[in-house]
């Protein structure tokens, strides 16, 4: 695909043509180079088009035995060699055919564009990371109901409010995701959740996908997610209420997954991301390469890197502007049911050298899911990400990985909220800590809970 910001050339330049031994004559080729001018942007390896001008059957014949970027070097150099010869070059050779504007990258979401650069520059400010908040009602009362709460709105609205009103909170969470009903609802006191938020210095998000449900041509058990019949309607409404940043959540497995399934996550999170962007939302793009089965960490990590492509592919098609998104991947593991185990040390190679295969620099910030690991082996393998250089802000999107801990401390008592608090901003500063490479288990003062797994096999948001 083409860069966003570019400019494309064509020249006219002669080639010879062999016709017998020791003779050439002169066939017409139209080169095509597409040179990028995006500020910052340093593509891996040039583009090269080509296209055939005067005899393209016979020309595209001898091109066919050799590779698309080798050939033409080789037609280049024979044609330049052959216009320094005048009688081989036509008088039309050197002219130039067009030179044409591609469009700008930044169209469908210009008069947004700085606030999405700035939304995602907050967040990735070093130390920092997401509290993933964003549970459906069903999920968040399953919470509260393992800590015999019971699942009404005044109860889900006083958890919520006792994360979000932690103070300190933004020192070490750049936002919060927030599922629907907390964006527009009301503290207890009568204040917006989103100002509370804000007055912690938490950028507000929102969940925006619908759900997952049965995928229709793939394999048994497959699923695909939902939710862009109305987003550009919900995302424009997302934004006035406050929000400013975006979660769309697929999933892939890792054995038996179909090409379709791979395909229709890489076309769904690209098109949520297009539209968020041109909603002033800063989308985050979440592939979860799902925990559960047998396989080991090899089959894992060949169906991240093969999804994560997929994706990337797609967010080229539908010109999704890579700076101002942010990935919440899966960490490459062995199944749940592999009866296999894996080291920080070892979870960090693969994750992060997958990520160094597949994912574009220009990617602000790569932002985990937990995805049932115990508190301390999310912050221990985040940890462990960040002990090498790479080009991105390595850090954490976690929802148990934070709450477990300070849901059992609140246990929905209010007399208890400062103590719960107290662990948030104990864990959160850990994950701050393993953002920065800097975090010591030696030195952690952990608690008992924080060692609990929380794997929950078809876990659903």
């Amino acid at each position: 695909p083409q860069s966003s910001q570019s400019w494309l050339y064509s020249h006219q330049i002669a080639t010879p043509k062999r016709q017998s031994a020791g003779s050439f004559s002169t066939v017409g080729m139209a080169l095509s180079f597409l040179l990028p001018t995006q500020q910052g942007f340093a593509p891996v390896q040039p583009i090269l088009r080509g296209t055939v001008a005067g005899r393209p059957d016979e020309t595209m014949k001898e091109l066919s035995s050799t590779s698309l970027i080798g050939g033409a070097v080789m037609l280049g150099s024979l044609g330049l060699a052959a216009a320094g010869k005048k009688n081989n070059v036509s008088k039309k050779s050197s002219k130039v055919v067009k030179c044409a504007a591609v469009r700008d990258g930044w169209s469908h979401c210009a008069t947004y564009k700085e606030e999405l650069l700035e939304t995602v520059k907050a967040i990735t400010t070093p130390g920092k990371g997401i509290l993933a908040m964003d549970e459906s009602n069903g999920t968040c009362g399953m919470r509260l109901e393992s800590i015999g709460v019971e699942n009404s709105e005044e109860n889900r609205q006083r958890w919520r409010q006792c994360l979000l009103g932690t103070k300190g909170l933004g020192e070490y969470c750049g936002g919060a995701i927030l599922f629907t009903e907390t964006l527009y609802q009301k503290t207890t006191d009568g204040k917006l959740m989103v100002d509370l938020a804000k007055e912690n210095g938490v950028i507000p998000g929102i969940k925006v996908d619908t759900g997952l449900v049965p995928l229709v041509g793939g394999n048994e058990g497959e699923n695909w997610c939902r939710g862009l019949d109305d987003l550009k309607e919900r995302t424009t409404d997302f934004y006035k209420a406050g929000a400013r940043f975006a979660k769309w959540r697929t999933t892939v497995r890792v054995r038996d997954h179909s090409a379709l399934a791979v395909s229709e996550a890489a076309h769904g999170l690209a098109r949520y991301a297009s539209i968020c962007q041109s909603s002033g939302l800063v989308p985050i793009i979440e592939p979860e390469i799902l925990l559960d089965g047998e396989h080991d960490i090899d089959e894992c990590l060949a169906t991240f890197e093969e999804t994560w492509a997929a994706v990337f592919k797609s967010c080229a098609d539908f010109d999704v502007m890579l700076e101002a998104v942010l990935l919440k991947p899966s960490m490459v593991t062995p199944g749940a049911q592999s009866g296999k185990t894996a080291d920080a040390k070892t979870i960090a190679e693969y994750t992060v050298g997958a990520l160094k295969r597949v994912v574009p620099p220009a990617v602000p910030g790569i932002m985990f899911l937990s995805g049932g690991q115990s508190e301390i082996d999310a912050t221990l393998n985040l940890n462990a990400m960040n002990q090498s250089p790479n080009p991105w802000h390595i850090s954490f999107s976690y929802a148990r990985a934070l709450q477990n801990t300070t849901l059992k401390t609140w246990a929905g008592k209010d007399e208890n909220v400062v103590a719960a608090q107290a662990k948030m901003i104990q864990r959160a500063g850990a994950n701050s800590k393993a953002q920065l490479g800097k975090y010591d288990p030696a030195t952690a003062d952990e608690d008992a809970s924080a060692a609990e797994g929380m794997y929950v096999k078809n876990y659903a948001y």
